[in-house]
């Protein structure tokens, strides 16, 4: 997303103004970032979540990604039996450079595990021109990078991302558009047809499904899923099973939204062998969880 003058600098000075339009200062929203990862792409990573999604997965466990702008909410700490309460402000503003620098200080440790840099999220493609210019840096310091997607994007976009990313981490949630339409609040038509799009591209690309009881986890969106994955015509990296975990619950406490999966049970990795296993059959390298 490139931001020259959004509402809170209106009230900064014209010359400030004038210098980012200029000189084309890209600005993203970040609301994490995530210091040695090891289930966001191969080897070590730092992983960069971009504030902002246009799903809103019943599922999600970064509830506080959905909102693209800054938001202040109460936040309450308790130490030994004392309770303090204050405001924190969910999501920063920065540019490039100041990214740069954040990363840099990990750099030695991606190089050393084969590893680099994750954009997640949110939707990270929901801001391609921030995104677009922190790939581009990454690449000029040779820091490996990769995109945690759903893929709901224009495809101009997907394919201006895809000429200077390295791997894509592409989610497949459901196969099933009605209900991909209920449990995530829009049409999957758009990520399938911008996945096989992808695929002719030749980018390496690793699928993840998330394994929700139910709804994700069925035999029937299991079945549907490996039979659209085996009929795309490039060679999948590998497919990753993400089982499903309740520890976000107090992030929807915390942020006043509604957890209509609140009593949905975890999954444990035992559970998703015999997905493996059917996957495995058809070919693919799998891995349970990131």
């Amino acid at each position: 997303m490139r931001t020259l003058a959004p509402p809170k600098q209106i009230f900064y000075s014209g010359h400030f103004f004038v210098l980012r339009f200029l000189f084309k200062i890209y600005m993203g929203i970040l609301f994490d970032i995530k210091r040695f990862a090891v289930h966001d792409g191969p080897g070590i990573r730092t992983t960069i979540f971009l504030k902002g999604c246009s799903l809103s997965c019943q599922w999600c466990h970064n509830p506080e990604s959905m909102d693209p702008i800054q938001k202040t909410v109460s936040k309450t700490v308790f130490i030994g039996k004392k309770k303090f309460t204050g405001d924190e402000t969910v999501g920063r503003e920065v540019t490039v450079e100041e990214v740069m620098k954040e990363l840099r200080k990990e750099q030695i440790f991606m190089d050393e595990s084969g590893g680099g840099v994750t954009f997640s999220g949110g939707e990270p493609l929901n801001q391609s021109d921030f995104l677009i210019e922190m790939l581009t840096a990454c690449h000029a310091e040779r820091m490996h990078t990769a995109v945690d997607t759903s893929g709901f994007a224009a495809w101009e976009t997907l394919e201006k991302v895809a000429g200077v990313a390295d791997l894509f981490l592409y989610d497949l949630k459901l196969m099933d558009d009605h209900l991909h339409k209920r449990y995530t609040g829009v049409s999957n038509k758009l990520i399938l047809e911008n996945l096989s799009l992808l695929m002719e591209l030749k980018k390496k690309v690793r699928i993840r499904i998330p394994m929700i009881p139910g709804i994700t986890f069925t035999e029937k969106n299991i079945n549907e899923t490996l039979f659209f994955l085996s009929g795309l015509n490039s060679q999948i990296e590998g497919v990753d099973l993400l089982p499903y975990h309740n520890t976000a619950l107090h992030k929807y406490d915390r942020f006043e939204i509604d957890n209509l999966l609140k009593d949905i049970k975890p999954v444990s990795k035992s559970e998703l062998i015999n997905v493996k296993n059917q996957f495995e059959a058809a070919g693919f390298d799998v891995k349970i969880g990131g």
